[in-house]
């Protein structure tokens, strides 16, 4: 017997990488169920839609993310370490999870309800998380921060500024050194001291 949840895994996992390859717009139920070996009415019986597959998609892309970015965080104890292993493992999750990055980025996928509240969701739960970094960091006298929700909204900025070009550019970007740049400014500042 099948377990639905599995088969459902299954049709996500496969639409997954060839909505990254093509993207949404260009991506058929026929090439779906090609890849799955199967009929469209199969696919049907579990998802309503393309759009319903590809929010499947994107929710369980950003699950992944936020798994990896729990487990990275908890990996290390000092809050240097926490922040700079945040940063790394949410700019190199970008080639990985590509449908939940592009439904972060596509503007012709602003018409889907679902992807205004999955863009606003990610947001607060990554202010959350970096609040947290930030707090524990002061509360340890590692950081310097007055006010950590002005910061955390600081440092989101400034990742966000740097997905475009690693998001758009995917060819020959050195990402450690620019997040080296970027944690360097972030931890010592740029002004003598």
């Amino acid at each position: 017997m099948i377990n639905k949840e599995e088969f459902r895994k299954k049709i996500i996992v496969s639409a997954g990488k060839i909505f990254s390859r093509y993207g949404f717009k260009k991506t058929t139920m026929d090439e779906i169920a090609k890849a799955l070996k199967m009929g469209k009415s199969s696919i049907y019986y579990y998802f309503e839609s393309k759009e319903e597959i590809f929010e499947a998609v994107v929710l369980w892309e950003a699950n992944i993310l936020r798994n990896e970015l729990t487990t990275a965080i908890k990996s290390v104890d000092s809050p240097t370490d926490k922040m700079k292993n945040y940063v790394f493992v949410r700019m190199k999750s970008f080639e990985k999870l590509a449908n939940y990055y592009n439904a972060i980025f596509d503007k012709n996928l602003d018409h889907f309800d679902f992807i205004e509240h999955i863009r606003s969701k990610y947001d607060r739960e990554e202010l959350a998380i970096l609040r947290l970094i930030l707090y524990d960091g002061t509360r340890k006298k590692v950081f310097n921060v007055d006010n950590s929700e002005y910061t955390a909204l600081a440092i989101q900025t400034t990742l966000k500024g740097l997905e475009v070009p690693l998001f758009w550019k995917k060819k020959e970007v050195n990402i450690e050194s620019r997040l080296n740049a970027i944690l360097g400014v972030l931890f010592y500042g740029i002004v003598k001291k």
